[in-house]
């Protein structure tokens, strides 16, 4: 801390030696580094002798550690955009996983848009859904489309059977050994089909 000699009261004034070492006390303890500033922006010391500062030049999110600024990384100090979370878009949250991989699920299977009334090819977009079969509708089972453990049903809602086209390379119905051209699913009858690779499936349910 600064001493500075003082004299109370009229006609004392200070010595040339008092007013000398006063001008070289506050010159000593100045604070030094900087001969500008920004309104609001941060200051920061520089170095160690509690004397010098410096204007920051950190941009995006500042952490401190044990007092130390210093900018945070996308990734590892918080989640960046894109990233495990997904990005917002329209209110809804893309890409979410669980775990960084797995993806987040539903509590419910919902319907994959409306009942199909003509042929109608699964696609990805039907993964985790099931698909809804009305009146003059069938269904296809493309070839290198899908991945390992997708997962897609099938509700025929309708009176009568239903035919399910296997273009994909081999189609087993669950518990048999043979591969399946076609498969009927029966009437108000539910079909899922686990994709074990892009060209292999298996189906359980209401099919022959």
């Amino acid at each position: 801390m600064t001493t500075i000699t003082t004299r109370s009261g009229k006609g004392s004034a200070l010595s040339f030696a008092e007013v000398d070492g006063n001008f070289t006390n506050l010159n000593t303890d100045k604070i030094e580094g900087v001969t500008s500033s920004v309104d609001s922006e941060i200051a920061l010391w520089s170095s160690t002798t509690g004397k010098v500062l410096k204007r920051a030049s950190l941009t995006g999110i500042v952490k401190a550690t044990s007092g130390v600024a210093s900018a945070a990384s996308a990734g590892t100090d918080y989640v960046a955009p894109g990233g495990a979370l997904g990005t917002p878009s329209s209110g809804t949250l893309s890409s979410c996983t669980v775990d960084g991989t797995n993806s987040v699920g539903y509590r419910n299977v919902p319907q994959s848009g409306s009942d199909k009334t003509t042929s109608y090819t699964l696609a990805t977009t039907d993964i985790g859904e099931f698909v809804g079969v009305g009146s003059g509708g069938s269904i296809t089972i493309p070839n290198s489309t899908f991945a390992a453990g997708d997962i897609v049903s099938i509700f025929n809602n309708t009176t009568g059977n239903i035919t399910i086209t296997c273009s994909i390379t081999t189609a087993y119905i669950a518990g048999t050994d043979t591969d399946k051209a076609t498969m009927t699913l029966a009437t108000r009858g539910v079909a899922t089909i686990l994709f074990i690779s892009g060209t292999v499936c298996v189906v359980t349910g209401n099919v022959t």
